[in-house]
């Protein structure tokens, strides 16, 4: 029997229509379009606006486009794997409001945390459900409404985030399309770098908490950026040679959109020349679990059959890690 492999065979995503541009933020704290571009790379970044609106909703209408191109109803999904570090609620998983909202009544689901690493980490898991045989339609939801846990008088954090949702559906492949390989890691001791203060059981929200803005994301800018611009390059590198890549094998690098310089450190390590980088950094901002799936949404008609993806990802607490990615389908 030919090895069952977990394919992607769909994707969809979805970036409010809110603007939030570089010069709009220079009025809200001490900065500027030259600072903001030459340090990240970011232009822009889209904001979910309107009362009542959360990350669950972000994904609904990411989802819903990809069940209309694959041709599906959301009853057919067998499991929903939600990554976000802005969950509608403490409880329950957003996974499950969000399979209430779309109709998935014969999916179970669970949420991932992970930061900014979630989607790679929830494509691994997804590929194990599939390639066990035990389900067929996998459905891996990364999304973020970031403007919730942003302080916009923090300049050092507020330009960087923005809000929107990617997701792809996983199902089996025995012609050897899919998920290949993937290398992931996590060490708490990041803990101290990229975090944020308050508002778990360690330290629930009090009138202490909230005065002190200890429930935005906290980031030391310059430690996170030395971690993730050698641990992102190290995990490309260390899948491709775990699998006899070299640079001219890969079609497509798809890095986390976190900074540009990382990206650009990532791509140096691995040789992949800039015109197989995929890159939205300018145009979105750091979507957190997002970035990877509307890098994957944005690019999905230029990908061919039998083309080798490397996606990588670096995230908070510290997670980081990569998947070796062969695509299944020609987009039509």
């Amino acid at each position: 029997m030919s090895k069952i492999h977990a394919a992607i065979t769909a994707v969809g995503g979805y970036a409010p229509d809110y603007i939030l541009t570089n010069d709009e933020l220079s009025r809200m704290v001490d900065t500027n379009d030259e600072w903001i571009t030459t340090r990240t790379g970011i232009k822009e970044r889209r904001i979910q606006k309107g009362e009542g609106l959360a990350t669950s909703d972000l994904a609904v209408l990411a989802v819903n486009e990809l069940l209309r191109k694959r041709g599906i109803s959301a009853e057919e999904l067998d499991l929903i794997i939600f990554c976000t570090t802005t969950p509608d609620m403490p409880f329950p998983a957003t996974a499950n409001v969000f399979s209430h909202k779309i109709g998935a009544i014969n999916a179970w689901g669970f949420d991932m945390q992970a930061a900014c690493s979630g989607f790679v980490f929830g494509l691994a898991t997804g590929a194990q459900f599939i390639e066990t045989g035990k389900h067929k339609k996998v459905l891996v939801v990364g999304a973020d409404k970031m403007s919730s846990i942003v302080d916009y008088e923090d300049r050092s954090t507020c330009i960087i985030f923005g809000d929107g949702c990617g997701a792809a559906l996983l199902e089996p492949n025995t012609d050897g399309y899919g998920v290949i390989d993937t290398v992931l890691k996590s060490d708490g001791a990041g803990i101290p770098f990229l975090h944020m203060k308050a508002g778990g059981s360690l330290k629930p929200a009090s009138h202490e908490t909230v005065e002190a803005r200890e429930h935005y994301a906290y980031q030391e800018g310059k430690a996170v950026f030395k971690f993730a611009v050698t641990n992102m390059a190290d995990v490309a590198a260390e899948v491709m040679e775990r699998n006899s890549l070299v640079a001219d094998d890969i079609a497509w690098l798809v890095p986390h959109q976190a900074n540009k310089r990382i990206i650009d450190a990532t791509a140096a390590r691995t040789g992949v020349t800039a015109d197989k980088v995929i890159v939205n950094i300018d145009r979105y901002g750091n979507t957190t679990n997002a970035t990877i799936p509307l890098c994957l949404w944005e690019w999905e008609k230029q990908f061919k059959k039998g083309d080798n993806l490397i996606l990588a990802a670096f995230g908070g607490g510290f997670t980081w890690g990569s998947l070796y990615l062969k695509w299944a389908y020609d987009s039509k």
